[in-house]
């Protein structure tokens, strides 16, 4: 029997080190006893065999198998170490182990990583931080959470980039994560007694709770399925729920029997400018078919006078990710399609370095029409003005409203004006995951024309770099959701 002791409930690598070995030398899975002693330098009494280069245990395995260890290491079963190099045995005879869905430890597996990426999500979701004050930091944060299984490590870096300039320590009882605005540190577990109590802020976040619950939308099953019952003494919500819950059956009622109240003016008045200026009959578009075909027939503003076509975005019904530029330029007015000309080239390498498909991004312009200026027999590009970029803000958050994107590129200064309502400095701004008001976030950046323009090799390289750490955060951010 050979005894494999890991340096932690966590010890994804030092599994790895370990059945790479194992396997290399033929140990069977019946023959190896997984544990974890934190205290133990080494992971063999002996001195460990040395395993093949080619792999692990001599032939490789797929990415995909590295990626589903990695997250059945974190699950709080003590038999997930011993399933995984059972799979790994395994793999060597069935290259194709993981597509069996109906196998018994693949569907254990499969099961496993799920449980922990809800577990991670749940953190991301009902982690609650408190303000406290501290002699090292001044304002601080900090957050008593207790996940289903062993995700912090795991999930802090999520915290890390949407917190960036906050110091914040979020607190569990397999291990704390720590934030003090340049690095993120861990420490082990805490106590229950160390949760910091309630400040100022729960009383308003209560009364803003309460004020926007609807009673005649609760579904109890639904809610404690989402948010398990296990978490409700980390929120400061919870202690309202009850209640709420109580009283939702009365509060309904008195809904429907009170008089409607009537809408306030200047909603009818931006109503009705809405339906003056909408195509289909005042109809708003119900799907990016509708949109393409208003775009091209749209009068909103004079741009379609001189323009080919209207050119419309592409890409799925339902993205992650939305790629927003300026407008068409002469190759895209002619084809049609946004993003086919010169720009579109580098904009198509940029989204290649950085790893994102752009056939699972949707890719739109702010305004849908070709501005331009005749010299001679070419068609020079203009920048839209703000009006133009008012009056194509109907179709664009059409768009939005349509594929429901997590993330939002806004690429230039036009698109970052239609993008988050007002102008903004692009050095500024850029490389920020900045929060908008449909929960979307948004990330500014270049425009790949600009790239096209910079003449200075250096700045030019620069820029493109920056582009490209641009996309990669977008891309990061729309997985995250």
């Amino acid at each position: 029997m050979r005894v494999v002791r890991l340096a932690s409930e966590t010890d994804f690598d030092g599994w790895r080190a370990a059945a790479r070995a194992l396997r290399g030398e033929g140990a069977a899975p019946a023959d190896v006893l997984w544990t974890v002693d934190g205290g133990q330098a080494s992971l063999f009494p002996a001195q460990a065999p040395q395993a093949s280069a080619a792999g692990e245990g001599g032939f490789k395995v797929s990415r995909a198998f590295v990626d589903l260890a990695g997250r059945v290491a974190l699950h709080r079963s003590p038999a997930r170490f011993d399933l995984l190099y059972r799979l790994l045995w395994r793999l060597d005879a069935t290259q194709r182990l993981l597509e069996i869905a109906s196998d018994p430890d693949v569907a254990l597996a499969l099961d496993m990583q799920s449980q922990v990426n809800r577990a991670a999500h749940k953190m991301k979701a009902f982690v609650r931080f408190r303000e406290v004050e501290t002699a090292e930091a001044g304002e601080a944060f900090v957050a008593w959470f207790e996940p289903a299984h062993r995700v912090t490590e795991a999930t802090a870096p999520f915290f890390v980039r949407r917190f960036s300039n906050m110091a914040f320590s979020i607190l569990t009882p397999d291990v704390c994560a720590h934030w003090d605005r340049q690095a993120l540190s861990f420490t082990p577990g805490a106590d229950p007694a160390d949760a910091p109590a309630g400040d100022d802020l729960e009383a308003y976040w209560r009364t803003y709770y309460a004020s926007t619950f609807n009673p005649a939308r609760l579904r109890t099953a639904t809610m404690v399925r989402e948010m398990p019952k296990r978490y409700w003494r980390n929120l400061p919500e919870a202690s309202l729920i009850p209640e709420m819950t109580r009283a939702a059956g009365d509060r309904t009622t008195q809904m429907v029997e009170n008089a409607p109240s009537e809408p306030a003016r200047r909603i009818v008045g931006a109503a009705h400018r809405a339906s003056r200026d909408a195509p289909f009959d005042g109809a708003a578009p119900t799907s990016l078919e509708e949109v393409a075909a208003g775009v091209d027939a749209c009068r909103r503003c004079p741009l379609w006078r001189d323009a080919t076509q209207g050119v419309a975005g592409e890409g799925p019904a339902q993205a992650r990710l939305m790629v927003v530029g300026e407008q068409p330029g002469d190759q895209e007015d002619l084809a049609g399609r946004p993003f086919v000309g010169p720009a579109g080239k580098v904009f198509d390498r940029a989204l290649a370095a950085a790893g994102v498909p752009r056939g699972e991004a949707y890719v739109t312009n702010a305004v849908k029409h070709f501005k331009h200026e005749l010299r001679g027999k070419r068609r020079i590009h203009k920048t839209p003005e703000a009006p133009e970029i008012e009056a194509c803000r109907w179709w664009l958050d059409a768009e939005r409203r349509l594929v429901r994107p997590r993330v939002i590129v806004a690429m230039g200064a036009t698109a970052a004006r239609a993008v988050l309502g007002k102008a903004a400095p692009i050095s500024k701004v850029r490389g920020q995951a900045l929060q908008l008001e449909d929960q979307a976030q948004a990330v500014v950046t270049w425009h790949p024309s600009y790239l096209l323009r910079v003449p200075d090799a250096e700045a030019k390289a620069r820029a493109e770099g920056q582009f490209i750490e641009d996309l990669k955060l977008a891309w990061s951010l729309a997985d995250e959701g």
